[in-house]
């Protein structure tokens, strides 16, 4: 099938013209744009490249929110046949100039009229950025073109120009370079052909049904593998409509707004959504609490039967019926009534979370994929689910695990390489397998299950290996803990990082008479930190002893994507944590026993609580 991005929206488009493919919000609420006219504007901006004397091959960054001119400026970018480049919108000036100059990129669509202002100071330090496209605002400077006055430029040329373009491109030609987070060090452009994501694209279709009836709410950000190859590329492929979310933030709102069929998300999405329904459970009336945890009761035994093909018996299948209808039809109404299934992906999924959301008929299924193999290589799927694991690997994608339990990957969605790092490409590949860098295991039917990220691996001073995503997991199913990161590579014991949910804590101290000022206050109070402490031996009771967290310093912030703490995924970087709380890291060490030293810690970023 001798298919590229360009002709695949091409066919689309011809199908259904009048149908609708993107939904934006505006002053009135959300507003239909039809495939024709979003067809009409990828022509426009396409030709408008070409104007700008845009060559098969050439690199073209796109610096903005999720937003139909997003789609426009990649669409068009590859109908050029140009290379698109996605830069993460909340990016700082240092990666974006680090992308710009890695990639070459000759045009930069910015949204930002902000950053704009900047770039004027580091211009001249980007010789092969020849024009600035501003899709809001204006800013005068000889290299920055408004939006308006860049869409004029492509009226001149004739249609059958890009035409022509278009039908250069072949399924091997470079579709685009996707920079990695940078979890460590500077990111990398990862080069990915039009047939790895359309090989993708296919994969997914087999396995999950999504249609022209199908309505998608986006909010990761479309930099973001996941979102592009799935979220984007997918539902455009299956005529689904697209419906963009304000922002992060207003995600609970838009839900109810669009009334969504599909979501895509990052696992910590559901882990918020739980804490704010368990939230509201706890400090409700007895009789309410009893009913939903008897609900939760019955749809786990239920699903657990269900998933291992087992009959659920007429009395346990009436009691799910009525838990679905008496309590969990409200948490429905809270994504907006028409959900059929979550998509998770980028981090590992709690299983409690998972079965809690199972058992509502709200099921998530997990996948595992990589910026290098264009999003997902495995997936759960409907009628093949395995909790706990992150399902079987796509059609086409074959894996194996290495001696030192790496999961190596091989198919048509593994990458070309780093652009420019043949040092790196050299590390990656062996004998034709692409290794992932994840630590895990395949069960005999073929569900895999991941252990680790390989280079965060703790091994103690003891020589014991410890995953640490597996222990803090475990943490943040509590409901006073937002967030974790464990330390203890090459320590005598682990140590934690903690952060509470300060909404719960609070009301916890409220209730317990606990007086404090701020969140500095809260995090360093005696009864707090030995309500933590209590937690969290719970949560490690089972667990060997060089598995468990001897000591832990409670945050008065989370992790910040501001202070480069994590990735726009919410991903934590472990090397920056580690060097913006060395101090309090190493701190935990200093004394000789192995007593339990638990603290809080200020910071001067976090922000105030409310007063009591």
């Amino acid at each position: 099938m001798l298919q590229t991005i360009p002709t695949m929206i091409r066919d689309r488009l011809r199908q259904h013209p009048e149908k609708t493919a993107l939904r934006r919000k505006g002053e009135r609420g959300y507003a239909d744009i039809s495939w024709q006219a979003m067809g009409e504007q990828i022509e426009l901006y396409g030709r408008s490249l070409l104007a700008l004397g845009i060559n098969p091959g050439d690199r073209v960054a796109i610096m903005a929110r999720n937003c139909p001119e997003w789609v426009y400026a990649d669409l068009g970018t590859l109908g050029a046949g140009g290379i698109s480049i996605p830069v993460y919108h909340t990016e700082g000036m240092e990666a974006l100039e680090h992308i710009l100059v890695d990639s070459g990129s000759r045009v930069l669509f910015l949204q930002s009229p902000l950053l704009a202002a900047g770039i004027e100071n580091h211009i001249d330090a980007l010789p092969a950025l020849e024009q600035v496209v501003l899709l809001e605002g204006h800013l005068a400077h000889p290299k920055v073109l408004p939006l308006e006055d860049f869409l004029a430029r492509g009226t001149v040329v004739a249609a059958t120009d890009l035409e022509e373009r278009r039908g250069q491109i072949g399924p091997g030609d470079i579709a685009t370079l996707v920079y990695t987070s940078g979890t460590t060090g500077l990111p990398k452009g990862a080069i990915l052909t039009h047939e790895n994501i359309l090989s993708n694209v296919r994969a997914a279709v087999t396995l999950f049904p999504i249609g022209n009836e199908d309505v998608s709410l986006s909010f990761l950000p479309l930099s973001h593998v996941f979102e592009r190859v799935d979220g984007y590329y997918l539902m455009l492929h299956q005529g689904a409509v697209i419906a963009y979310a304000e922002s992060i933030d207003t995600v609970p709102l838009n839900l109810t707004e669009i009334k969504p069929t599909v979501v895509i998300s990052v696992p910590r999405l559901y882990e918020k959504m739980f804490a704010r329904i368990m939230e509201r459970v706890l400090s409700g009336p007895w009789l309410k609490k009893q009913l939903f945890f008897g609900a939760v009761k019955i749809g786990r035994a239920f699903t657990t039967r269900q998933l291992a093909g087992e009959p659920a018996g007429s009395f346990l299948a009436a009691g799910m019926a009525l838990a679905r209808k008496a309590v969990f039809s409200k948490l429905r109404a809270h994504v907006g009534g028409r959900l059929r299934f979550f998509i998770s992906g980028g981090a590992p999924l709690g299983r409690n979370i998972a079965e809690f959301f199972l058992a509502a008929d709200l099921p998530i299924f997990e996948g595992y994929g990589l910026t290098e193999t264009a999003g997902g290589i495995t997936v759960n799927s409907p009628g093949q689910m395995r909790l706990g694991s992150v399902g079987r690997p796509l059609p086409g994608i074959e894996l194996r695990i290495a001696a030192d339990g790496e999961i190596l990957a091989r198919g048509p969605g593994v990458f070309q390489g780093y652009w420019n790092r043949d040092d790196l490409n050299r590390e990656a590949f062996s004998d034709g397998w692409f290794h992932t860098g994840d630590v895990g295991e395949l069960t005999a039917d073929g569900f895999l299950t991941i252990t680790d990220r390989k280079k965060d691996l703790i091994v103690t001073a003891g020589g014991e290996n410890i995953a640490p995503q597996n222990l803090e997991n475990r943490f943040k199913s509590d409901k006073f803990l937002a967030n974790a990161m464990i330390y203890g590579d090459g320590k005598p014991f682990l140590t934690a990082l903690l952060v509470p949910n300060f909404d719960n804590l609070e009301k916890y101290a409220r209730y317990k008479e606990i007086d404090y000022l701020n969140h500095c206050d809260l995090v360093s109070h005696p009864r707090i930190l030995d309500l933590i402490r209590r937690r969290i031996d719970r949560l490690q009771a089972e667990l060997p002893p060089f598995n468990r967290v001897k000591r832990f310093t409670l945050l008065s912030r989370d992790f910040s994507a501001d202070e480069g703490e994590v990735t726009p995924t919410l991903k934590i970087k472990r090397k920056m944590v580690c060097v913006h709380f060395d101090k309090i890291l190493e701190g935990m060490y200093q004394t000789s026993d192995h007593g339990n030293h638990d603290r809080g810690f200020c910071s001067v970023n976090d922000a105030p609580a409310e007063k009591r």
